[in-house]
This record gives structure tokens, sequence and C-alpha cells, in this order.
């Protein structure tokens, strides 16, 4: 066999032993991933030893007590390997560092309007904000491998370009072309990057898993609100991206074709109701006055004013879940999922919001006669857009290992 074939057939073997380890419930030995993989013990010891070697794998003690000599268990390793998450958001911008085990290392949240702010001003900001995080996680002894940015609107993952994000005001801007040319420094900008709609990524935090408790389920809509509302589908654990990358637009589905403008230019769209903006301005709060003041954002802001009983608010939210329901029964009915998670400003409001998105789900989703759709708020909150963008590149890492099982061993390290 030549070395390149060696290399592949090393990759993929060691590919499938890091998808079970994460996969896993508990922690796997070796034995019992040789029987889960098909592969020999022997094969399987002398991987183990290798990702061991590079940190990519940890032996842990078994649970429960001990009998006789109990073979070592395995975990991920979050001692070495880490990704970087960068979001854009219309209200503010953050970074943050997750380590192949799926701890969160570093985390920064920057509040700020950025609408209206030319691109280069955003991005430099975001990259400064990158660069303090890489910093903080160097400092840690963390390599970080990689870096995803979530972006807002239609976002163009080939060619690194945001086409058209109307909540920021942006058209065609190459985002990919400014961090590499200038608006951030070297250690930023020469990392791999990679660009996503900030909802594919809170989607990809929601399904991925590792160190998060119990599994998401395999198909769910992810719908995420700020200012803008966004969506990401997952299908068989697999996120949907479609032709362009532009799947997940749920807040320009029109809930009413006469209504008021939206930002896009067409009428009725549902931002224009469930947007975070227009729920504030429906409940009678200021988005910029009473949110900074009070602290927490939005949602926590609306969620305490409803825990209050405020009768304006609690209108504003129902009506909120009733055309959120309208938007997101035509995605079930078209993708079939299993659930409908609220992410972002949404998250804190399910108790208020859920009610109503239920009754429309119930009443417009033809499979909900015999199989309801769960409703549940996304785990990660807020964070979730920066998490899924640290676990995109982690994602990476567990189906491409053999670049950092290269540079990690010795050549006599290597299997033969």
């Amino acid at each position: 066999m030549d070395v390149t074939r060696q290399e592949d057939l090393r990759e993929r073997n060691s590919a499938a032993l890091l998808a079970r380890v994460a996969a896993a419930p508990e922690p796997p030995s070796r034995a019992s991933l040789a029987a889960a993989t098909g592969l020999t013990r022997t094969t399987v010891s002398a991987l183990v030893d290798q990702m061991l070697l590079a940190r990519l794998l940890e032996e842990t003690d078994p649970p429960g007590p001990a009998r006789g000599r109990p073979a070592q268990r395995l975990r991920l390793s979050g001692r070495r390997v880490a990704g970087l998450g960068v979001e854009v958001g219309v209200r503010h911008l953050a970074a943050g560092v997750r380590d192949l085990s799926g701890a969160t290392r570093v985390l920064r949240v920057v509040p700020g309007d950025q609408r209206g702010a030319p691109p280069e001003q955003v991005l430099r900001g975001a990259a400064e904000l990158a660069e303090e995080v890489l910093a903080a996680a160097a400092d840690q002894g963390l390599e970080v491998v990689g870096a995803a940015w979530g972006l807002p609107g239609l976002v163009d993952a080939r060619a690194g370009v945001v086409r058209l994000a109307p909540n920021l005001g942006w058209h065609d801007v190459d985002v990919l072309g400014r961090l590499r040319g200038g608006a951030t420094s070297a250690t930023a900008g020469a990392l791999p990057t990679a660009l996503e709609n900030e909802a594919a990524l809170a989607a990809l935090a929601e399904a991925w898993s590792v160190g998060e408790g119990a599994p998401a389920p395999r198909s769910f809509l992810l719908v995420s609100g700020e200012v803008g509302i966004g969506a990401g589908a997952v299908v068989g654990g697999r996120l949907l991206r479609g032709e362009h990358g532009w799947s997940g637009e749920l807040g320009h589905v029109g809930v009413d074709p006469g209504g008021p403008v939206c930002g896009c230019g067409a009428t009725g769209c549902l931002e224009v109701y469930a947007g975070q903006d227009a729920v504030l301005a429906a409940a009678g709060l200021d988005p910029d006055g009473s949110t900074a003041a009070e602290g927490g954002g939005a949602g926590a802001v609306l969620a305490r004013a409803a825990g209050r009983g405020e009768e304006r608010v609690l209108r504003a939210l129902a009506d909120a879940g009733r055309a959120l329901g309208v938007a997101a029964s035509s995605a079930v009915n078209v993708l079939d999922v299993d659930a409908v998670v609220l992410g972002g400003v949404y998250a804190p409001l399910v108790p208020w919001i859920g009610p109503p998105l239920r009754a429309e789900l119930a009443r417009r989703v033809l499979r909900a006669r015999v199989l309801p759709v769960e409703v549940r708020a996304a785990r990660l909150g807020a964070d979730a857009v920066v998490l899924g963008g640290a676990a995109r590149v982690l994602q990476g890492v567990l189906e491409r290992p053999g670049e950092l099982l290269a540079t990690a061993l010795p050549a006599a390290a290597r299997l033969p």
C-alpha cells in the first residue's frame, strides 16, 4: 500500500473512532470501539495511542466501583485543540473559543448597534474582539485551528461574501477578503476561516451535542430572533444549507401580504411582526433605552415584564407567537421536522410565545394530527452563534484529523 493510501486509511479510521467517542453517552473502552466500528483490537489500540499522543483523546477512569483491572475509558480531550467562533450581530459583536471536549473556554460579547456603520469598521471591531479571545485561549495552552464567522442575511460561504444583509445595510461585502487584507491583525486573518449564516451556526450548536448533555432531536427547525429572524434546519442530524447556502430566511416568509413594509422591501414579512424591535415596540418598550437601562438583553427585559403580568407585553408576545407559528408551520410542512427550537431573544420567552406558536402548528401542520411538533427553548441561548461557529471548526477536526495527527506525532509513532 502506498503512503498516500496509508494516510487516507489512517485518517478515515481515526475519524470513525472519534465520531464514536463523541456520540457515546458514556466514555467507551477500546474494546467497545473495536466492536462498534468493526476494526481489529490491534488497529484500534494503535490508533487510540496515536490520538492520545496528539491530545485528541484522553483516558478517564471507568464509572462505578473498580473490579479487578477495569479498562480505561476514552473521551475527547480539551487540552489542545480548539475552535474560534465570531458573531457579527445587528446589535452586538461576540467571539468565543470552545475546546474539543465541548467546553467553552473564552467568551466575549460587546453590545453596540452595527446598523449604518461601514463594513470595514464593523469587521475591524469583530476582528479585534477575536484577537482578544485568541490571546486568552493561547494563555490557556490551546491551539486554535480555525474560525467560523456568523453573519445575518444571505451569506455566500464559498466566496466568503455577504450578498445581502438588510438589517446591516450590507450588499456584496467581501468579508473574507477584508479580513485577510487588513481589517484585522495577522493572527485572526491567518486562521482558516469560514463564513455561515448566523442561524445556521445556531442550529449547528444545538445539534453538536458534545459536552451538552442529552442530544438534540435528529430533525428540528431552530428559529433565532434578534432584530432579524433566521432559521437553521437540521434533518437526520445534518444541517441543510440549500443550493447556495441561503436557506433559513424565515424572517422574510410572508405572514400578511398586505402588512407593513419590511427592511427587505417586501410587505408583511415575519420580521415586521415578530422581530425583536417589532415586539419591543408593540410592548411599549424602547428598543434602545429600555433594554440598555434594564440590562440582560431584550429577551430578559420582555420576560421580566411578562412575568409581572403587564398586559401590553403579554399581548405583544402572544401576537409574535402566532406570527411565528404561521411562518414555522410552512417550514415544518415542507421539511417534516420533529421540533421547533426557539433561540436568541425567543429562548427566555417560550412560556409566553410557546402556547400560541403550538396552537398554530397544531392547526396548520398536517403531520401534527398524528404526530405533534415539539416546541422548546434552545439550550445555548444568546451564545449559540458563537459556540456554533467554534463547533463547525471542531466538527471538521473530528471528520478530518489527519493533519493534526501528522503534526503532533513523530514518524516512529505512526502506523507503518
